[in-house]
């Protein structure tokens, strides 16, 4: 069966990298509820900049695919393979979550859109965001159950 595509990424990452980030995650959460209002939504405006695995590996797929027709089409027919492998390596990614790249960009702290927002929704929950909605008594405690799993 195919992973779901908001886990097939961290489904394909090891146990260790991927508990990096959660902590590197929790981490920032941390310090930026404790620097103040301010620190939060400067946070989350670099949050709406930050690029997630998926866009990371389309830019590099992309440059490297355009970069083997170019050398195919100018020095040497044979770069014409690299976009083949490119498009073989795109398409393992949207079945499995994993091509050769995700390792290396995981590693380095790129994170799944998945991941980037369960930091954004942490911090809004902690600037007040959802206040209004957690009144609901239902809704408040599906809230607060949901805060608490996304911070552990």
């Amino acid at each position: 069966m195919m992973p779901t595509t908001n886990h097939r990424v961290a489904m394909s990452t090891s146990d260790s990298v991927n508990r990096h980030i959660r902590e590197q995650t929790s981490q920032n959460v941390i310090d930026h509820a404790s620097a103040g209002p301010d620190a939060i939504n400067e946070r989350l405006r670099e949050l709406d900049q930050e690029w997630d695995v998926e866009r990371a590996i389309e830019a590099n797929a992309s440059t490297l695919a355009l970069a083997g027709l170019l050398l195919g089409v100018t020095v040497n027919r044979k770069w014409l393979l690299l976009p083949g492998v490119i498009t073989v390596f795109l398409f393992q990614h949207a079945i499995q979550g994993w091509c050769p790249p995700v390792p290396i960009l995981r590693r380095l702290g790129v994170r799944t859109s998945a991941e980037i927002n369960e930091e954004r929704y942490a911090l809004k929950a902690l600037r007040g965001d959802f206040n209004a909605a957690s009144s609901e008594p239902i809704l408040g405690r599906r809230i607060q159950e949901s805060l608490a799993a996304s911070v552990q």
